[in-house]
């Protein structure tokens, strides 16, 4: 709890290597956190080559694992989200004001809907969405996943949620805000379930998805794991893909998200 508050940037494990049920143990806990980890080796005896370690002052140690998206690579996909964004926003305001006055005309209530969702290091953040159930069937925290044929969706929700236009709000998130990427995992509500069970209790590691800012598309989108995840299994293959994705980013491959993210979006059958 107090290294994901702190927001550290660095763990040392300062204990021998035999020790390795008690790092074991620290390392389930502290792995799925935005943070590099390394074994300090001074009191081991390793005898490894120098370039083996890496070196905090004159203290050699082991990197275990280092934080997926580090240093300039931050700054440059944080200025790729913040362009793109602010541009979508002006090619697509056509789109954007179209759909307000739809979900306007079709049922009482506000146009946006705002959810808490899991940001970056487990901290709550609020998504905007276009509203697309009845107002007053309005579930906040996703306690119950939209299923098809849902009764609380309207006309204009059923259209919207089908061709994710009712996510296009999100790149003000993006844009102004800068609490989500346009890609990497998306973010969940703070009580969604699969098979009646809180996520983190259904995949082992779960919140490791939390070390990037979350997306609005992402690698297990276009791979077909979009919409529902009602059983254990869609929502295994989601956190799959979305930790694929975390070890393996680079600005090459968020374009080409981005760019397989309009064919993803003509698989309809999973989103409700």
């Amino acid at each position: 709890m107090f290294a994901r508050h702190a927001r550290l940037d660095l763990v040392i494990f300062a204990m021998p290597i035999t020790a390795e049920n008690r790092l074991l143990q620290m390392l389930r806990k502290l792995w799925v956190l935005p943070v590099d980890i390394r074994l300090a080796a001074h009191s081991n005896k390793l005898r490894l080559r120098p370039r083996s370690y890496s070196y905090i002052g004159t203290v050699p140690v082991l990197d275990v694992f280092d934080k997926p998206i580090a240093d300039w690579d931050v700054v440059l996909k944080s200025a790729f989200d913040r362009i793109v964004s602010w541009v979508l926003l002006i090619v697509l305001s056509p789109v954007l004001l179209a759909t307000a006055l739809a979900v306007k005309i079709d049922s009482k209530g506000p146009v946006f809907f705002r959810q808490k969702r899991y940001g970056f290091n487990n901290e709550l953040i609020e998504v905007f969405k276009f509203r697309s159930m009845y107002a007053e069937a309005a579930d906040a925290t996703a306690s119950k996943l939209v299923t098809k044929d849902d009764p609380r969706v309207t006309r204009v929700g059923r259209f919207i949620r089908k061709t994710s236009l009712d996510e296009l709000p999100q790149l003000v998130n993006v844009a102004w805000f800068g609490n989500l990427s346009l890609v990497g995992p998306r973010p969940h509500a703070v009580h969604a379930k699969a098979a009646d069970s809180a996520y983190d209790e259904v995949v082992d590691g779960y919140f490791a998805r939390h070390k990037v800012r979350p997306g609005i598309t992402g690698w297990a989108q276009v791979n077909g794991w979009r919409g529902e995840t009602d059983t254990r299994e869609k929502l295994q293959n989601r956190v799959e893909h979305d930790l694929y994705y975390i070890e393996n980013w680079s600005l090459a491959f968020d374009i080409y998200i981005l760019a397989m993210t309009p064919f993803a979006l003509m698989k309809t059958e999973n989103a409700y």
